[in-house]
C-alpha cells in the first residue's frame, strides 16, 4: 500500500526556472539549449506561453549559468566572462542599441548579508550619466543610472512604486534589476546565476511576494540578474534523503568490485554516474524509499511547516560568498554594458 500525499498548497520555495526545467525537459512550449564553458555550464531556456502554462514561469528567456567555485580568483574572472557575455547576448536578442540608456537596480536589504547581493552589487557599478551631463565621456560607454531603493519594510513604499516615479522622470531605455533568489536545490545555492527577459518578484522565493517588476508594468525592457542565497529547510532535508539513497547505491556497487577490498572506496559519489535502484530506496529506507522526489518534498514539507520548522538557511561563509559574487554580478554589468571596459589581463 502507497504513502498517499495530502497537499497543502506549500510548493518547494524556488525562484530559479532551472529547479523546474530539469524534470520537464521534453514539454511542448520549451526549448533548451547546453553549452559548457571550462568550469561554467549555461543552460539558454525559452519558454513560449503554452510552456509558461504547464511550469508556472513566466514565457521568456532564463540564461542559467551553474559553476562550482567562485572564491578562487581564476574560477570567478571566468564566472565574471561568461556572466557578461550572457547579458551581452540577452540584450542583442532583445534588440536593445549599444547607446540605450539603462537604469540599474539593486534590491535587496543591506543589513542582511543573503539578502544584501542586490546592494552591494551596485557598489561596483559604473555610473556615467552625471559625467555624460558635463560632456567628458568617451565612446564606448553608454548613459547608466544606479539605485538601491531599499525594501518596504524600511521605506513604508512598495519597491515597484518608488521605481515607478524614477522611470516616469529619468525615463531608462531599459532596466536591469539584480536581487538575491531562494534555491529548490541544495547543489545550486550560491553556485547559480540566472538571467531572465521575464522580470522580477521580489521576495517571492520566501513567500513574501512584493508586486512584479517587469516590462509589463514599465513598457521597457527590463532584465533580472540573481543568485540564490538561501535553501528552505524542506529542501534540504529532501535532498539529504536522496543523498543517502545515492551514497547506498554507490557503496552497494563498490563492495562487489574485487579492488574495493585491497582499498578504501572514497570520493564524491555525487559526481558518479549511479544509478540509484527502486529496489536499494526501499532496502534502506522502507515505505520512504516509495516515494517519488515531489512526493517527498511535499511529505517533508507537510512535516515542517505547521510547526514552523521549515527555515531558511544559508551557508557559514555567506559573508565573504557575498562580496565575491556581488563583485562577480556588478563587474558582469559593467562589460556588458560598456564595450570600453576590459577584462583582467
Amino acid at each position: 500500500m502507497g504513502h498517499e500525499i495530502h497537499f497543502m498548497g506549500n510548493l518547494p520555495r524556488t525562484d530559479l526556472a532551472i529547479d523546474l526545467i530539469d524534470e520537464n525537459q521534453t514539454l511542448d512550449g520549451l526549448t533548451k539549449k547546453v553549452k559548457q564553458y571550462n568550469n561554467c555550464k549555461v543552460t539558454w531556456v525559452n519558454i513560449t506561453s503554452d510552456g509558461s502554462k504547464k511550469i508556472s514561469k513566466k514565457a521568456g528567456y532564463y540564461i542559467t549559468i551553474e559553476f562550482d567555485d567562485v572564491t578562487d580568483h581564476e574560477n570567478e574572472q571566468e564566472v565574471l566572462k561568461v556572466t557578461a557575455e550572457a547579458v551581452s547576448h540577452l540584450l542583442e536578442i532583445l534588440s536593445i542599441k549599444k547607446d540605450a540608456s539603462c537604469l540599474i537596480v539593486g534590491l535587496g536589504n543591506e543589513d542582511s548579508t543573503p539578502d544584501a547581493l542586490g546592494p552591494l552589487s551596485i557598489d561596483h557599478v559604473l555610473v556615467t550619466n552625471h559625467l555624460f551631463e558635463l560632456g567628458e565621456v568617451e565612446d564606448g560607454f553608454r548613459k547608466t543610472y544606479a539605485l538601491n531603493p531599499g525594501v518596504m519594510g524600511t521605506t513604508g513604499i512598495e519597491t515597484r512604486e518608488l521605481l515607478k516615479g524614477i522611470v516616469d522622470n529619468v525615463k531608462p531605455d531599459f532596466m536591469i534589476v539584480v536581487d538575491a533568489l531562494a534555491s529548490g536545490s541544495v547543489e545550486r545555492l550560491n553556485k547559480t546565476i540566472q538571467i531572465t527577459d521575464t522580470g522580477i518578484h521580489p521576495g517571492s522565493g520566501v513567500q513574501n511576494k512584493r508586486k512584479e517588476i517587469s516590462s509589463d508594468f514599465f513598457h521597457i525592457p527590463v532584465i533580472a540578474i540573481g543568485i540564490p542565497t538561501v535553501v528552505d529547510a524542506a529542501t534540504i532535508v529532501s535532498d539529504t534523503i536522496y543523498y543517502m539513497q545515492k551514497n547506498f547505491s554507490y557503496m552497494k556497487k563498490q563492495l562487489k568490485k574485487p579492488s574495493s577490498k585491497l582499498a578504501v572506496t572514497s570520493g564524491n559519489y555525487l559526481k558518479k554516474e549511479v544509478i540509484v535502484e527502486p529496489q536499494d530506496n526501499v532496502e534502506l529506507m522502507g515505505k520512504l524509499g516509495m516515494l517519488t522526489e515531489e512526493e517527498r518534498k511535499q511529505l517533508v514539507l507537510e512535516v515542517l511547516t505547521p510547526i514552523g520548522y521549515n527555515f531558511m538557511v544559508t551557508p557559514k561563509e555567506i559573508d565573504f560568498l557575498i562580496r565575491k559574487l556581488s563583485y562577480v554580478i556588478g563587474s558582469a554589468i559593467n562589460h556588458a554594458l560598456h564595450e570600453h571596459v576590459s577584462f583582467e589581463q
